[in-house]
């Protein structure tokens, strides 16, 4: 029974987990878990990079002893670290949400025309991808861009202080849009026309890649391998899909939607370019043909303004609300650069007020304010399916969601509902499944993406939503897209 460390940190939590192959069946046991968040230092939005390291170093203490075969680990994507000559970090890392990247996408788009950078990258245009976080560097002349001598995301920070060994794995690369998958490198030519550093991109390796044995000394785990897993979490979340057909698309649902498909080569054409999809990599030489939603960040959101207020509500009860609230009322378009949800804040006097600007009632109540934004995801999802099948030039069989909101029946339902397509959910804990199947492939343990879908399968509660066929909802997607024009993107 072969026995592995997944280490997922998330912009809100992260943890570690062991995970067991036990004959047919993938089984989790969590070690430990710690809190994380961005925290605001005068005018700049930080993480606190270091107090992340620790709970890296509590997850290695809690698994000392348990004959470990691999460790792996994935983070989010988009930000990272810069080092200077000796490897010493050289600021706090900043974070995506940070107002530094305001303007940014014209101001790259003035040098470098909007097709022309996504035929060399295949990257959606978002103001939180690291070209335009490097730029805003640039413009404002920050000191640690001219003293760096390498960069890092954050999953291979972590890395590089597991191994020692400075690489950055090929999910995290795909998504910083200046990766250009026709070189298969990055893009320095590209990133010369923007006067950015050329030279700091060390090399980059695939899903599965053995970085070395761990250099941290923790007592019985000497020598265990870390893996370079997909260490963008999403594209961990797709390897553990657990589809069995092959026009299949998924959602993973947590503090982003993210959906999509999963396709052997880029996508890039004027098609997706129009609707702004992206080409991230994925596992086992796939790309992830997707685009990203505003997802359960929104529910977290209230969840904050509202116990600031005195209130508190776990998940549970959030989705309760939404429950009895009345169905069909306003609606919002959760597009990720939305200057009215993508930043922190009062988020449920924000939904209020696009509401009123819309001409919509405002929702007053907390269960109407989470009603809207269920509702809002789910026809947000029914236009992307549509969107996204075009893009494809085939239908979509079903849906898989995976990640956290795979377990609210609620929403799950309503995208149903909602895109007239079964929806299969589960695993919730998709992202550290993926983690660990890459992990057992790495190692010899699986011979095939297909054998670890297949395991998930074995493993998991799959919950299948049948579609139930609803005038309300065509009239509520006629609404949602007449709002969704007349907002500036």
């Amino acid at each position: 029974m072969p026995k592995f460390l997944a280490f997922d940190i998330g912009t809100s939590w992260g943890r570690a987990m062991l995970g067991v192959l036990d004959g047919d069946r993938l089984t989790l046991e969590p070690l430990h878990r710690f809190s994380n968040r961005a925290t605001p230092v005068l005018r700049t939005l930080y993480w606190d990079i270091l107090h992340l390291w620790d709970g890296v170093l509590a997850g290695l203490r809690q698994a000392a002893g348990a004959d470990i075969a691999g460790i792996g680990l994935d983070t989010w994507a988009v930000d990272f670290a810069l080092l200077d000559s000796s490897g010493a970090l050289l600021d706090n890392p900043v974070s995506n949400r940070d107002p530094r990247t305001d303007g940014m996408i014209d101001e790259v788009l003035a040098v470098v025309p909007p097709d022309e950078l996504y035929r060399r990258t295949g990257i959606q245009f978002m103001q939180i991808n690291t070209l335009y976080q490097l730029y805003a560097m640039r413009l404002a002349g920050a000191p640690a861009l001219g003293f760096a001598d390498v960069f890092l995301s954050i999953a291979d920070l972590l890395n590089y202080w597991l191994t020692g060994r400075k690489v950055v794995e090929f999910t995290s690369a795909t998504c910083t849009q200046f990766y250009n998958p026709h070189l298969q490198d990055w893009d320095r030519a590209l990133l010369a026309r923007l006067g950015l550093p050329t030279d700091i991109y060390p090399e980059v390796v695939q899903p599965g890649a053995v970085l070395g044995p761990l250099v941290v000394p923790v007592p019985g785990l000497e020598g265990a391998p870390v893996i370079a897993v997909a260490t963008h979490d999403t594209g961990s979340a797709v390897a553990a899909v657990p589809a069995e057909v092959e026009r299949f698309a998924y959602i993973s649902s947590g503090t982003w939607s993210l959906m999509g498909a999963e396709v052997r080569e880029p996508v890039i054409t004027s098609e997706s370019l129009h609707y702004n999809f992206t080409n991230e990599g994925g596992v086992c030489g796939t790309y992830r043909l997707l685009k990203n939603i505003l997802g359960m960040w929104l529910v977290q959101a209230c969840q904050e303004t509202w116990e600031a207020a005195g209130g508190r509500y776990d998940y549970d009860d959030m989705v309760q609300m939404a429950e009895a609230a009345s169905p069909f009322g306003p609606v919002i378009d959760p597009y990720p650069n939305s200057p009215d949800f993508r930043a922190p804040g009062d988020i449920p006097a924000r939904i209020r007020a696009f509401c009123r600007r819309t001409g919509q009632p405002a929702p007053e109540t907390k269960g109407a304010v989470l009603r809207c934004i269920f509702e809002s995801l789910a026809l947000k999802y029914r236009q992307t399916l549509g969107q996204l099948e075009a893009v494809l030039g085939h239908a979509v069989e079903v849906v898989h969601i995976v990640g956290g909101g795979a377990r609210n029946a609620l929403l799950c339902q309503m995208a149903a509902d909602a895109m007239n397509r079964p929806v299969i959910a589960g695993p919730g804990e998709a992202t550290t499944m993926g983690n660990l199947i890459v992990q057992a492939m790495a190692t010899g343990y699986l011979d095939s993406l297909a054998a670890g879908r297949a395991l998930v399968r074995r493993s998991s509660d799959l919950q299948r939503y049948d579609p139930r066929p609803s005038s309300a909802w065509d009239d509520a997607y006629a609404r949602f897209l007449a709002i969704a024009a007349r907002e500036p993107r």
